[in-house]
């Protein structure tokens, strides 16, 4: 697979992932998703494949659009994934709710159309 390839699939699981978070989180607000576990465990799990996914795109890539916090993107998803003891649910609504809409905001003009 070629780098641009790879790079295209990637920032398409980026942006299926943060949509699926938002329906997992849109007909919540902050209590409801502090009283839940499931969606809690749900969100994390979206995030992971967010991570994981940025992690895979190429360091040129992420070079070349220093506007995406690759960086602290990543570090989201390797804290839920190692450090799971860390994870506090309010900051992670933090970012579901102000972050991530930015996020995909700049991510989509990125995926390429698949016509």
């Amino acid at each position: 697979m070629q780098a641009s390839d790879r790079n295209n699939a990637s920032l398409w699981d980026m942006v299926q992932a943060i949509k699926i978070i938002q329906e997992f989180v849109a007909p919540l607000n902050m209590e409801d998703y502090l009283d839940s576990r499931r969606d809690q465990m749900a969100v994390e799990r979206g995030l992971e494949i967010l991570g994981e996914a940025a992690r895979r795109v190429s360091s040129e890539f992420q070079q070349a659009h220093p506007e995406i916090d690759w960086r602290n993107t990543i570090g989201l998803r390797n804290v839920i994934a190692h450090r799971y003891e860390q994870v506090q649910q309010d900051q992670i609504w933090a970012i579901v709710t102000v972050e991530l809409p930015r996020l995909l905001a700049q991510l989509e003009p990125l995926v390429p159309d698949e016509n």
